[in-house]
């Protein structure tokens, strides 16, 4: 179903949605996140008909998110407090063109605010309960890419797995050749 009001921006919270949610600290602080696989690869098919931005509440771990997000997927990401989402938002997007992704105890607040909004398996209840639609998968264990395929399906031009990707595409960098 292709909608007539097409979103602009697919607006994805890091922590417990492109990650497992899990922090790993040693006696020097926090030094791992861990990022599940295929969610580039479904970004890369989204992102020619939608801005894809990140956002994270997590300063001390900035630098972890910074090198996956950025550096190696090539996507903007901003730091913004949990609570301060959805005026972060509306500064820079009508609130109704928006698809949220979130997982944690305060997103329900910005998806009840935006167009669309998603949420992980093991996302926290109220993120469940407010979701537009809820991923069968857990975040850091490809929701992301499963919300991908949905948005494809829902709003733009369905995915096609019985058709290779044109070659000049630019999918997920790491494994383009």
């Amino acid at each position: 179903m292709v909608n007539e009001h097409l979103p602009v921006v697919f607006v994805l919270d890091v922590d417990g949605v492109m990650t497992s949610g899990q922090f790993f600290y040693t006696a020097e602080g926090k030094v791992m996140k861990v990022f599940g696989p295929d969610d580039n690869d479904g970004l890369s098919l989204l992102k020619g008909f939608v801005e894809v931005r990140f956002v994270t509440g997590d300063k001390k771990g900035f630098a972890i998110s910074k090198k996956r997000i950025v550096d190696d997927m090539g996507f903007e990401l901003d730091v913004v407090s949990t609570i301060r989402r959805v005026e972060w938002i509306k500064e820079r997007y009508p609130l109704q063109s928006v698809i949220y992704m979130g997982d944690g105890i305060f997103d329900h607040y910005v998806m009840c605010k935006v167009g669309y909004s998603i949420a992980p398996a093991n996302a926290d209840s109220n993120a469940r309960a407010h979701a537009s639609f809820v991923t069968e998968r857990s975040g850091g264990d490809r929701a992301v890419a499963e919300a991908c395929l949905h948005l494809l399906e829902r709003f733009f031009q369905p995915f096609d797995p019985g058709k290779l990707p044109d070659s000049q595409e630019k999918l997920s960098g790491e494994w383009a050749v």
